[in-house]
């Protein structure tokens, strides 16, 4: 059985006054600046500039540019010492002409005939621990100037002197006193070494 409900007039204004009491009032906006949310600073960090090799730069009272001027010390007197300890013999000019005509006789022997005919187109004299030698042409200069670091190290290790520096001047009337037979050969090998006489004749050998 349904319940029919009887509204009055009286009990509807007691409902509109009871909704109007607790229904809220509508909430006014914020204004736009109140609705920002405050951004955090970006702090960037230092730009360090490169130097020309890209490594950054490091200020000489700092710890390690301090470092880093002590190793380039050390590096510099380590290679002063490793130059003091080379050898520095002392060696005649007969010494230095017998070494050096053993080296232009392996490069005539290994084809080479080139620089074995500029180092004796006429001998080299000594000046102290200076080897000069005159060419006849600047062509021959060059030449000899760019394949003269074998000859160069070849007599520092044979006469253990590390002092030794080659000086060639162009002379163009020099004489040439090249060896062409083997008797001019063997005569050269005996001006600089007379035991070379004894030698031969001892196994009675053949010029």
């Amino acid at each position: 059985m349904q319940e029919t409900i009887i509204l009055t007039e009286s009990s509807i204004t007691d409902v509109v006054s009871v909704t109007s009491e607790t229904t809220p009032a509508t909430i006014a906006p914020l204004p736009a600046a109140e609705l920002e949310v405050e951004k955090p600073e970006i702090v960037k960090p230092p730009v360090i500039k490169p130097e020309d090799d890209g490594s950054p730069k490091v200020s000489a009272f700092s710890l390690a540019g301090l470092r880093q001027k002590k190793e380039l010390q050390e590096t510099q007197r380590a290679m002063v010492r490793q130059t003091d300890e080379l050898p520095r013999e002392k060696f005649s000019e007969t010494d230095m002409l017998l070494q050096w005509n053993k080296f232009a006789q392996r490069l005539s022997d290994t084809g080479q005939k080139i620089m074995a005919t500029y180092m004796q187109i006429n001998d080299p004299i000594l000046e102290g621990t200076t080897i000069k030698l005159e060419l006849p042409n600047k062509g021959s200069k060059v030449d000899f100037d760019s394949n003269k670091h074998e000859l160069l190290g070849y007599l520092r290790g044979k006469l253990h002197n590390h002092d030794i520096v080659i000086d060639v001047h162009v002379n163009e009337v020099i004489t040439s006193k090249h060896a062409f037979t083997p008797i001019e050969k063997f005569e050269k090998l005996k001006s600089l070494n007379p035991a070379v006489e004894t030698l031969r004749k001892m196994f009675d050998l053949d010029i």
